[in-house]
């Protein structure tokens, strides 16, 4: 792996059939442009969500849009894509016009379609993380935006197609001073389980910040409570690369964990900010608890 690998943000990866996917989330409206992430014919303006394939996490390639506006819920600002696979299908959770959706493929490739275009909640949210727990129970993982960004759960339908909000629980907000250098964000929500606990990690101040960086908090119930690693943040910034955060992970079967996410384009600007992967795992802790989530990064190269 050479980072960073290209332009895009809120990068998902996902490993099916012996290649590697990647997500992101279109840039802002002037690097889309520059960069042809849209599509135009007449006075229609094609946005959505790239997908880029690599078999061996070096040589990307884009295929396009995995997700059109002409297919979904939603026109613009599509952020933070996340991909789950039940039963043959592939399922994106995706945030448009900051309100949560989900569409279906076929394929990992795409076209992800809604038979019904609509949205999860008609209230603001983002940043939407599916997960399936060992007893086949759905969790979503997401944001809203209130008082800042604040990370909630509900539960969810077993076709991955709506979410029950009176289940509704608050989870995680942006208070310790790693968290609060710029805003009040917690975001990014991705939850591991791990020996029976769910590591939820986030990422914590605006996506602006050279501060921007990743924490994890763990309970022993997917409804929490969930209590903050007291050295967090276990991703973040250094001499070399700012803004790191809002990742995902792939879990292989023989214990590896790779781990994306995206960094500012430099100490300059942050945009376009670039996508970056690098591994994790789990070390025993030497004190005697629980196990450390840790991630090797970041790197550059």
């Amino acid at each position: 792996m050479k980072n960073p690998l290209f332009s895009g943000a809120d990068p998902f990866i996902l490993h099916h059939e012996g290649k590697y996917y990647i997500y992101p989330t279109t840039q802002s409206d002037e690097d889309a442009e520059k960069n042809d992430f849209y599509l135009t014919g007449g006075n229609e303006v094609v946005d959505g969500i790239m997908v880029h394939v690599s078999d061996d996490l070096v040589n990307w390639e884009c295929k396009g849009f995995a997700l059109k506006n002409t297919d979904v819920m939603g026109d613009k600002w599509f952020w933070a894509p996340e991909v789950t696979v039940k039963d043959g299908k592939f399922y994106m959770a995706y945030s448009s016009e900051e309100h949560m959706a989900v569409a279906v493929a076929d394929s990992p490739l795409g076209p992800f379609k809604q038979e019904n275009k609509r949205w999860l909640s008609e209230r603001r949210g983002i940043d939407g993380h599916i997960l399936i727990d060992d007893d086949g129970q759905v969790y979503f993982y997401y944001v809203r935006i209130d008082n800042g960004n604040q990370i909630h759960v509900a539960k969810m339908s077993e076709d991955l197609l709506s979410i029950d909000e009176s289940t509704e629980k608050l989870l995680i907000t942006a208070e310790e001073p790693w968290e609060t250098v710029d805003c009040r964000v917690a975001e990014g929500p991705f939850v591991l389980k791990h020996n029976g606990l769910y590591y939820l990690t986030y990422s914590a101040n605006h996506t602006r910040c050279q501060d921007y960086a990743v924490g994890y908090a763990v309970s022993e119930s997917p409804w929490g409570p969930f209590v903050k690693y007291e050295n967090n943040p276990i991703l973040h910034r250094t001499e070399d690369v700012v803004g790191t955060g809002h990742h995902s992970f792939e879990c292989f079967d023989d214990g590896r964990i790779l781990c994306s996410y995206h960094c500012h384009s430099s100490k300059e600007s942050f945009l376009p900010r670039k996508v970056c992967l690098d591994w994790a795992r789990f070390e025993k802790d030497p004190n005697g608890g629980i196990d450390v989530l840790v991630i090797d990064g970041p790197t550059k190269d």
